[in-house]
């Protein structure tokens, strides 16, 4: 396949959710995309809806959670002859579960597509980026990156290294015409939420908002297009999370082991 006539974005963990609908604000801002996820029929589904935007959409199944899963990936976006203007690090994995009773494979994928893949998969991008002069990336970390989170710790602690990844390698990058964005929702409607047995915790049954998909998608990929290193999606997002510098570690443990917490009190123990 030769190369796209437009700049390409590269979106993972678009199969749906937060994922495809960055696709759609990138094929809307006239990107070709390359699509990336486990599954590959929600992604020809969303490849023939963005169809009437111009974009050409190229699909690539491929499994992030497994060791050399980035690797390949870049080896099959080389094969096509295709350069990544924009990096959409999406893909991303969560439990909710007290630690001692999670699953230790769902542990380690969590770290591996969280942590791991991207990292790896940004490495890999970057230098032709910056060859050519210009690029953007964003990375995807949440409000749970400014808190510890009893009952989804591992979560949390993979979206603290997100947060903190991309804001000291977009220092670095300063002048070399590369942006890094992280992108930080809050509580989110999504497919993300129901596989990550969220669904029923005090997160999304309390006072918090939860947006949707669309307008996290719509207010992070204006600050990736306008260059900013860090967006919280939502105002009282964006306040709780600053609150979060200021408040003593043994309340932000409590608040976060309830707001984690089953109807009850009690941590998810599926």
């Amino acid at each position: 396949m030769a190369s796209f006539a437009r700049p390409v974005a590269l979106v993972t963990g678009a199969s749906a959710g937060i994922g495809a609908a960055l696709a759609r604000e990138a094929a809307q801002d006239g990107h070709d995309l390359v699509l990336v996820a486990r599954r590959r029929e929600p992604m020809e589904a969303l490849a023939a809806e963005l169809k009437s935007t111009g974009a050409r959409i190229s699909i690539i199944s491929a499994d992030l959670g497994k060791p050399g899963g980035a690797a390949a990936l870049m080896k099959n976006v080389e094969e096509r002859g295709l350069a990544i203007d924009t990096l959409i690090n999406n893909a991303g994995l969560g439990d909710t579960q007290r630690f001692d009773r999670e699953d230790p494979e769902s542990i380690l994928s969590m770290l591996q597509v969280n942590v791991v893949a991207l990292t790896e998969l940004t490495r890999l991008v970057l230098p032709q980026m910056v060859a050519r002069k210009r690029g953007k990336v964003m990375l995807l970390a949440s409000t749970a990156a400014f808190q510890p989170g009893p009952g989804m710790a591992v979560y949390y602690a993979t979206k603290s290294y997100v947060l903190s990844f991309g804001r000291a390698i977009g220092y670095e990058l300063r002048g070399t015409g590369v942006t890094v964005t992280t992108l930080c929702p809050g509580p989110t409607s999504s497919e993300f939420a129901q596989v990550a047995n969220m669904q029923g915790i005090a997160l999304f049954e309390g006072p918090m908002p939860v947006m949707t998909a669309a307008e996290v998608a719509r207010q992070g990929y204006a600050a990736l297009k306008a260059g900013r290193p860090q967006i919280i999606t939502g105002l009282l997002n964006r306040i709780i999370a600053m609150s979060t510098r200021f408040t003593p570690t043994s309340i932000l443990l409590m608040i976060g082991g309830h707001l984690n917490a089953r109807p009850g009190g009690a941590a998810s123990n599926r």
